[in-house]
C-alpha cells in the first residue's frame, strides 16, 4: 500500500480517468488517433498506465476510464499491460468536454454507492510526487464526504500564464489542509501572474477532483438539469460491446458542452480545493518536457538517436533516424520516422496550427502515425507506389485479425519472425520463418498468431485499391463486423 493511500478501513474511492483529447501541442509524436496519453513521454509507463497505478491498491477502487470510440482498444490493452483491470471502460459517442463525462461518472458510480467519492482526473498529467498526491487525495475525500465539491490546487512554482487560477479562501472547518473557494480566475496576463506570486495563496487549477457522487449529481441537476436527465438516458440506453460500454449516441448529444469549471464550479457555494505541491505538470507542450526532464550540463534534455554540438536549453528527442543538432539555443527538435518539427521552445505551443493546416490539407500526418494499432497488434507502411504497398504487420501472441476479403488487392505474407496460422479460402496451415502464402483477390483469409511470442510477418499488397476501407470483415473478434 503506498505510504499516504487513503486507509483501506474506509469506504474505497472511485477513480475516474478522463481519456480524451488529441494532444495537438506535442506534434509529431501526440496524434488524434495515438494521443499523448498512450505515449511514455515522462518515464516507461505511459501517461495513462502512470495515471492508473497512481490510483491502484487498497483504498482504491478499480478505475473506471472513459475514453472514445477511436482509443477503446488502446486503453484496453495500456491498462492490461499495466497489470490493472478497470472496474469498466465507457465510450462516448461524441466529445462533450469534461462535465458531462463526470455526470455520466457520478451516474454510474451512484448506481452502487450514491455516496461514493469520486477522484476524477486526467490521463495525461505528471505527478512526481505520489506520496504528495495521496495525502491531498485523503483531505479531499474527508471533505467531500462533507458534501463539498473539492478541486486540487497546485502551489505555482513561477508567474504562468498558460493556466487558470483558484484564489483560496478561508480554511475548511474540521478539515485541515483544505480551504474554501474564493475564486476561480481565467489565465491571467504575465503582469498578472506576477501579481499573484508575489501576494501568495493563487493556486494553479490543476483539473483534478474529488466529490461525492451525490452532491455533484445534486448541483448538476440544479445548474443542468437536461444534462443530468440526457445523461442518464445514454446510461440507461448504453450497450455492452466486449469489454466496454458504448453510450447512447443520441441522448448523449443532449448534454451541455462545458468543462466541469465552467458548469458547476464557478457556480456552486460548495467549491473548495486542497492546496498541494506534488511535482505536477500537465504537459501541454514540449517546453513542459524540458522543463520536467534530466538536463545535460549545457541545459538539454536528449532523447534516442541525438548528437548535439554547441547547443543549449534545448529539447531534442528522435523516435527513430539520427539527430544532429549544431548550435541551436533555446529550440525544440522532436523526430518521428514521417515527421520532423524544429522550434524556437518558446514558440513550440503554435505547432496546432501546422496540426491544423495537416488536417485542412487531407494529410495523415496529423491523424496517423506510421505505426497503427489494432486490437490484435499493429501494421506499419513501409513502402508504397501506385499499385502495391508493404507492410509490415506484428500480431500479439493469441491474437487473430478478423476474417475477411478484399474486393481490390491481393496479399502475399512472408512470415519473419514467429508463426502464423493461415485461413485461405477452406484450408488453414501453419507458416515458420523464411515461408510465405499468396492471398488471391477475393478470397476469404485469416492471420492468427498461435505462439507465445509476437508473429512478425511482411504484407505485399497489389491492386488498383489499397484503402484500409476494402476490407469485408466476415467474423471478428473484436466486433467490428
Amino acid at each position: 500500500m503506498p505510504p499516504h493511500a487513503p486507509s483501506g478501513d474506509a469506504a474505497p474511492l472511485y477513480p475516474v480517468i478522463l481519456s480524451g483529447g488529441a494532444g495537438t501541442r506535442l506534434w509529431p509524436m501526440s496524434r488524434a488517433l495515438y494521443p499523448k496519453q498512450f505515449l511514455p513521454l515522462a518515464g516507461p509507463d505511459t501517461m495513462l498506465q502512470a495515471t492508473a497505478r497512481r490510483v491502484a491498491g487498497p483504498g482504491f477502487a478499480a478505475p473506471l476510464v472513459i475514453c472514445n470510440e477511436d482509443h477503446r482498444f488502446l486503453v484496453a490493452e495500456q491498462v492490461r499491460a499495466a497489470g490493472l483491470t478497470p472496474g469498466g471502460i465507457l465510450l462516448e459517442p461524441e466529445g462533450r468536454n469534461t462535465a458531462p463525462a463526470a455526470t455520466v461518472a457520478a451516474l454510474s458510480v451512484a448506481r452502487a454507492d450514491p455516496d461514493g467519492v469520486v477522484l476524477l482526473m486526467p490521463s495525461d498529467h505528471v505527478i512526481a510526487d505520489v506520496t504528495a498526491f495521496h495525502e491531498s487525495v485523503a483531505m479531499a475525500a474527508r471533505a467531500a464526504r462533507q458534501g463539498l465539491l473539492v478541486t486540487f490546487g497546485i502551489t505555482p512554482e513561477h508567474p504562468e500564464t498558460g493556466y487558470g487560477y483558484i484564489r483560496a479562501g478561508a480554511p475548511l472547518e474540521g478539515v485541515p489542509g483544505v480551504h474554501h473557494v474564493a475564486r476561480f480566475i481565467e489565465k491571467p496576463d504575465q503582469a498578472t501572474a506576477d501579481g499573484y506570486l508575489t501576494e501568495g495563496g493563487y493556486l494553479w487549477n490543476g483539473g483534478i477532483f474529488a466529490f461525492t457522487a451525490g452532491t455533484f449529481l445534486e448541483e448538476m441537476a440544479r445548474l443542468h438539469p437536461d444534462t443530468v436527465t440526457a445523461a442518464r438516458v445514454a446510461l440507461d440506453e448504453a450497450a455492452g460491446d466486449l469489454d466496454f460500454v458504448r453510450l447512447a449516441a443520441a441522448p448523449f448529444a443532449g448534454t451541455v458542452a462545458l468543462s466541469i469549471d465552467h458548469a458547476v464550479m464557478e457556480h456552486t457555494e460548495r467549491a473548495a480545493v486542497v492546496p498541494v505541491s506534488m511535482g505536477w505538470n500537465d504537459v501541454g507542450a514540449w517546453g513542459a518536457l524540458w522543463d520536467i526532464g534530466h538536463h545535460d550540463d549545457a541545459g538539454n534534455v536528449l532523447v534516442g538517436d541525438v548528437l548535439a554540438d554547441e547547443t543549449r536549453d534545448s529539447y531534442i528527442r528522435s523516435e527513430g533516424p539520427l539527430v544532429t543538432v549544431v548550435g541551436l539555443t533555446d529550440a525544440v527538435v522532436v523526430a518521428t520516422d514521417d515527421a520532423v518539427l524544429v522550434a524556437p521552445r518558446d514558440q513550440a505551443t503554435k505547432v496546432k496550427e501546422i496540426v491544423a493546416r495537416l488536417g485542412a490539407a487531407g494529410r495523415p500526418e496529423g491523424r496517423l502515425h506510421p505505426t497503427v494499432y489494432r486490437p490484435w497488434g499493429s501494421f506499419r507502411g513501409i513502402d508504397h507506389g501506385e499499385r502495391f504497398q508493404v507492410k509490415q504487420i506484428v500480431v500479439n501472441p493469441g491474437a487473430r485479425l478478423s476474417l475477411q476479403m478484399h474486393h481490390h488487392r491481393a496479399e502475399h505474407w512472408i512470415v519473419v519472425e514467429g508463426t502464423a496460422r493461415v485461413t485461405r479460402g477452406q484450408e488453414s496451415f501453419l507458416l515458420h520463418e523464411n515461408q510465405s502464402t499468396f492471398i488471391p483477390l477475393g478470397t476469404m483469409h485469416r492471420l492468427e498468431n498461435p505462439g507465445k511470442l509476437p508473429l512478425r510477418i511482411i504484407e505485399v499488397q497489389s491492386g488498383p485499391y489499397l484503402g484500409e476501407d476494402d476490407i469485408v470483415r466476415l467474423d471478428d473478434t473484436y466486433g467490428r463486423t
